[in-house]
């Protein structure tokens, strides 16, 4: 199953990354970093969404990101080009899009203020097939007027794929915004089997 990668979120920032060149499990291990450590490198693999650009840093994920991913980071932000320590990352990815696997358990250290790492925190708690709305995630912080400020932090989640930001939907089941694009957040949902997509489906 290949994906088009349609057209991607226009959300309240345009700034687009445009990529370089350069089973179920115990879960995942994530950690705030405060992006003080050394070693920032990247590599980049290929995917049913097209190329991914994976960031490491101290032996932890910081990030994974589409071609024309909005709100990514600049190219000099990556680090060079290594392909040391993304292993476990490739395999486990691999597992994922073969439909083999259903959670990842990976060392992640995404980087972003503690209301983001609360919100991030909350997306890897959406079962795997299964979606929430931005309301029901702000309720869980305590705060149903947070759900534009889920929204936002949602927009800005920096692991793809891994961290299921993609899980998310608006109130009415539609799939509102990707920072990879609608076309790959279906693409998952559908590899996924969320119901959702099915209801959703002729608004598209």
């Amino acid at each position: 199953m290949t994906a088009d990668t349609g057209t991607t979120d226009t959300g309240p920032e345009t700034d687009t990354y445009t990529g370089t060149d350069t089973r179920t499990d115990t879960g995942t291990n994530i950690t705030a970093d405060d992006g003080a450590s050394g070693g920032v490198h990247h590599t980049v693999v290929d995917s049913p969404l097209g190329a991914l650009t994976l960031v490491a840093d101290g032996g932890a994920l910081t990030g994974v990101y589409f071609e024309d991913h909005l709100r990514g980071p600049s190219p000099g932000a990556l680090g060079p080009r290594d392909e040391t320590g993304f292993d476990e990352a490739r395999r486990q990815l691999a597992e994922y899009f073969a439909g083999e696997r259903q959670r990842f358990d990976l060392p992640l250290a995404p980087r972003g203020e503690p209301f983001r790492q609360r919100v991030w925190a909350l997306l890897r708690q959406i079962p795997y097939g299964e979606t929430r709305s931005y309301g029901l995630l702000a309720r869980e912080l305590g705060d149903p007027a947070l759900a534009q400020a889920v929204g936002s932090a949602n927009g800005r989640n920096p692991l793809s794929v891994i961290v299921p930001c993609h899980r998310v939907v608006g109130a009415d089941g539609s799939l509102t915004g990707y920072a990879g694009g609608l076309a790959r957040k279906r693409f998952l949902l559908e590899l996924e089997g969320a119901a959702s997509v099915t209801r959703t489906a002729r608004l598209f």
